[in-house]
């Protein structure tokens, strides 16, 4: 478990798209923060080549906003792709790419421990509207290959929520591509530094650049990056109707924080590792589920590793116990920040059944979730012994 992050194909780009735009007119260290609604033009032919497509000049911030354009066009360069799109929320993210390329009679083909809200919208809206969803084993290369003849979408996650399947993008994506099916992947986990699909095969990125991207639990916001025909189709079918829009002050937050990704995620990758190692030797842990532990073809996509993962614990364990015991780790859904975290799978199992992906496809209700933020991994590990002493019966 002693794994080194591999900086090689991430440092041509890191430095580019950090560095403040050169076409600010006051060459600002920081891109401004273009707080406005809307923007003003000095004659009917200004307006008229904005609407005619002659002009890229911004008319509501609905659309577009100079900030959030910066941040749109570090992400597409970060991403290697020719473009990117800003929302105002990762399942905004989510909901705007799927419905972009599905309508009814389609079908999508996803994984089965994909992530619980996106499940939710495939359950709870797309069926309503005559869309068929596939769940299939992500793990499983072969299975997922033979669910996509006649698919319209894969809809991908490397590696899944929860129990953290890595999938072979490589090999789905040259699949998918024989039969025109078009591939997302939800990136937010691997973030570009570790993980880029776009070069493998992928043709769309997803992030919910809440999580690693805005990296201090202030900030919601979602990504799509992709090629320009891509883009430019989920800015014409669905971007301008749903008003997903992101607001500039977020775009701010996630373009600050950007800054500083190098350095966190050198540290998630580095704590998780020695934390997970730390549980996998435990006697009260029967399952570690980490990517790095996996023993698969997909995990060659991996330049480095995400800071969150989930563990089983023994039945001499009571989970509530245990998590009350904690003292430095805290209870939160979400993921990315400085914070240490946990979610118990059992909790989520109370949740309606026909919504409930955990449920649905068998995550064990002995699962912990765990978010190694910026702590010590000592510290981590040391709360985490304390707690699992305390829980046993």
């Amino acid at each position: 478990m002693n794994e080194t992050p591999r900086f090689d194909a991430y440092r041509a780009a890191i430095p580019d798209a950090l560095m403040p735009p050169r076409d600010d007119p006051f060459d600002a260290a920081v891109p401004p923060i273009y707080q406005t609604s809307l923007f003003l033009f000095d004659s009917y032919k200004e307006l008229e080549d904005v609407f005619a497509g002659r002009s890229k000049k911004p008319i509501y911030s609905r659309g577009d906003n100079p900030t959030v354009r910066i941040l749109e066009r570090k992400i597409a360069e970060m991403e290697g792709a020719e473009a990117a799109r800003a929302f105002s929320s990762g399942m905004g993210a989510i909901a705007a790419a799927v419905l972009a390329f599905v309508g009814p009679g389609d079908r999508i083909v996803t994984v089965r421990h994909v992530y619980s809200d996106a499940f939710r919208f495939f359950e709870k809206v797309l069926k309503r509207f005559g869309v068929a969803v596939d769940y299939v084993d992500g793990a499983d290369t072969e299975a997922m290959i033979a669910a996509l003849p006649g698919a319209k979408l894969a809809y991908l996650e490397n590696p899944t929520s929860m129990v953290f399947e890595v999938q072979d993008l490589s090999a789905i994506a040259e699949a998918a591509r024989r039969h025109g099916v078009v591939t997302m992947v939800d990136n937010s986990w691997a973030t570009p530094l570790f993980q880029s699909p776009l070069a493998v095969g992928i043709d769309i990125v997803i992030h919910a650049a809440s999580k690693y991207l805005g990296g201090q639990s202030d900030t919601v916001a979602g990504l799509v990056a992709g090629s320009k025909a891509h883009i430019d189709r989920i800015n014409s079918e669905i971007y301008p109707y749903t008003g997903a829009k992101l607001a500039p002050f977020e775009a701010w937050l996630v373009l600050r924080n950007l800054e500083t990704l190098p350095f966190r995620m050198r540290h998630h990758h580095g704590a998780a590792l020695e934390v997970a190692s730390s549980l996998k030797a435990h006697g009260d842990v029967t399952n570690v589920m980490h990517p790095a532990l996996a023993d698969h073809p997909g995990k060659r996509t991996f330049r480095g590793f995400g800071g969150l993962f989930s563990f089983e614990v023994s039945d001499e364990i009571d989970v509530a116990d245990f998590v009350d015991a904690l003292r430095l780790i805290r209870i939160g859904v979400s993921w990315g920040g400085p914070e240490s975290l946990v979610v118990p799978a059992k909790a989520a199992l109370s949740i309606s059944p026909e919504t409930n992906v955990f449920a649905r496809f068998g995550v064990s209700a002995r699962t912990i979730r765990l978010n190694v933020g910026l702590h010590a991994a000592s510290d981590v590990i040391a709360d985490l012994k304390q707690a699992l002493t305390a829980a046993k019966r």
